[in-house]
């Protein structure tokens, strides 16, 4: 059983699925947004091929922990992926993800144009991992 994690943006998703033990997260290739039926689609493809229970999605939130304008449609995004799936859905404080993944990205010696290409999926990882590490010594 694996854990997807998701970094929700209006033009891409990045992802990223935990191992079977659910210990780590790895980033998968940055899915580019199309319409609501086939980022769906996509969804559901990479969950079945990796034998996914449970989706964990970046929760975007301002600094003070109130909602963003954004958290309402991740929200929607999220809802329309349970309806479709039926698998559970948490939901994950992402603030400073994408900060920490652009550090990372920089700390490795990346370009800004490669930075960019690879930060959504970073952060989904990031995302996952904080999540998985909360559980840890929990069972499945």
């Amino acid at each position: 059983m694996r854990v997807m994690g998701l970094d929700v943006g209006d033009k891409t998703i990045g992802v990223a699925i935990s191992d079977a033990l659910m210990l780590t997260a790895q980033p998968r290739p940055t899915y580019r947004r199309k319409d609501l039926k086939s980022d769906i689609a996509a969804i559901r493809r990479l969950a079945e091929e990796n034998e996914v229970h449970q989706i964990v999605v970046g929760q975007p939130l301002h600094m003070s922990g109130h909602e963003s304008p954004q958290s309402e449609k991740v929200a929607h995004f999220a809802e329309e992926i349970h309806k479709s799936l039926g698998l559970p859905i948490v939901f994950w404080d992402e603030r400073l993800t994408s900060f920490a993944a652009e550090q990372h990205l920089e700390d490795m010696g990346l370009n800004w144009r490669k930075r960019r290409e690879h930060v959504d999926k970073i952060a989904a990882m990031i995302i996952l991992q904080n999540y998985l590490d909360s559980r840890s010594g929990q069972p499945a």
